[in-house]
């Protein structure tokens, strides 16, 4: 069975404090990635563990939304979506490209918990 959680966003305000951080308090090399829009920080991770990223925010986002927790909804994010609006759910972020990482889209769970639905093809 595939992990149901995928993925773990953390926003950071200071991008190079934060991987100096957590690569100590981990025992392990935080890699510094940068894409086309955008540079994060790769946990250190297995090929078949969750994983996650210290993403840059503001400090207002860190104290209202907190960490972005990834579900994997393989090959029906679309439905996800739907389904999740239909038992209570919000669509807070549209589906986007995350390039060669797959897609995916943010909600609201019926309880207001704010979520990503993964997917890696759309």
């Amino acid at each position: 069975m595939e992990n149901q959680i995928v993925w773990v966003d953390i926003p950071v305000i200071d991008l190079s404090r934060a991987i100096e951080f957590y690569s100590a308090t981990l025992k392990g090399i935080v890699k510094k990635e940068e894409f086309e829009h955008f540079t994060v920080g790769i946990l250190p991770h297995a090929q078949t563990n969750v994983s996650g990223c210290l993403v840059p925010s503001p400090p207002e986002q860190i104290f209202t939304s907190g960490p972005l927790i990834y579900f994997n909804v393989n090959g029906r994010l679309d439905d996800a979506i739907k389904q999740s609006e239909m038992h209570g759910g919000r669509l807070v972020e549209d589906k986007i490209s995350l390039g060669g990482h797959g897609f995916r889209a943010i909600i609201h769970d019926s309880e207001g918990n704010r979520i990503a639905l993964h997917s890696n093809t759309l």
